[in-house]
């Protein structure tokens, strides 16, 4: 029985970073639901590689490409709106309010008409059931600026989430997070991954973590090389 064809493949990539090589040679496939840990120490080149992956930085070179739920090939840049991203600084809108950035992550989906009353209940439900599995439904009605960076982490997550993309890409985010609450958003993710489908490519800070929740892990050595090794699971 063959494996079902991946959902993203990689081969040859080279990423630069200011003009200087930060990654070369990287060749690896991920199937549909996998979960991918990105390490290495500052300056690895980490958020640079999930730039290229998320079609908004150029690969020096080598190609990138994602197969949808429809069997279609396609770039980054034609993937981007299946593409739902953590950003390693949030990019929240500070005077608006919890719930209100979370519903912006639909709005790549929604035609402006939808939307030109306000978001309709269905998606305001949608929101308020991810801020209640984050711990964060209490906020629901504050604004960004007045909540802490582990909150505000949480809130960019159940942005990401909301639009049901195929791919997540996150630049650690669980770092702002004490240990429980970093594991529960992990876990949150990965049954997310499991229970859709969705593939997600994760830059995380602690190796602890990356073996308990992930199921491939690129290790980024900062010279241009990289190793993936596979999560044993018992």
């Amino acid at each position: 029985m063959t494996s079902p064809d991946p959902q993203l493949r990689i081969h040859g990539l080279g990423v630069e970073r200011e003009g200087r090589s930060v990654l070369k040679g990287l060749d690896m496939s991920l199937q549909r639901g996998a979960f991918l840990s990105v390490e290495g120490r500052s300056g690895a080149g980490k958020t640079s590689l999930l730039s290229c992956l998320a079609g908004m930085l150029e690969p020096a070179e080598g190609q990138i490409s994602y197969r949808c739920s429809k069997g279609c090939e396609h770039s980054p840049g034609e993937f981007r709106q299946r593409i739902g991203c953590v950003f390693q600084h949030f990019a929240l809108t500070q005077n608006a309010t919890v719930k209100t950035n979370v519903l912006c992550g639909l709005l790549s989906q929604r035609s402006p008409l939808r939307t030109l009353f306000g978001f309709p209940s269905a998606d305001h439900r949608l929101a308020e059931a991810l801020l209640e599995k984050l711990g964060i439904a209490h906020l629901a009605e504050k604004p960004v600026s007045r909540i802490s960076g582990g909150e505000r982490q949480r809130v960019a997550v159940a942005r990401a989430l909301i639009s049901s993309p195929e791919t997540l890409i996150a630049d650690e985010p669980v770092s702002n997070l004490n240990p429980e609450l970093a594991r529960q958003v992990l876990s949150l993710l990965k049954e997310h991954c499991t229970d859709t489908g969705c593939t997600l490519v994760c830059a995380l800070h602690d190796p602890k973590l990356s073996e308990e929740f992930s199921d491939l892990r690129l290790r980024l050595g900062g010279a241009c090389d990289w190793e993936l090794t596979s999560t044993p699971r018992q």
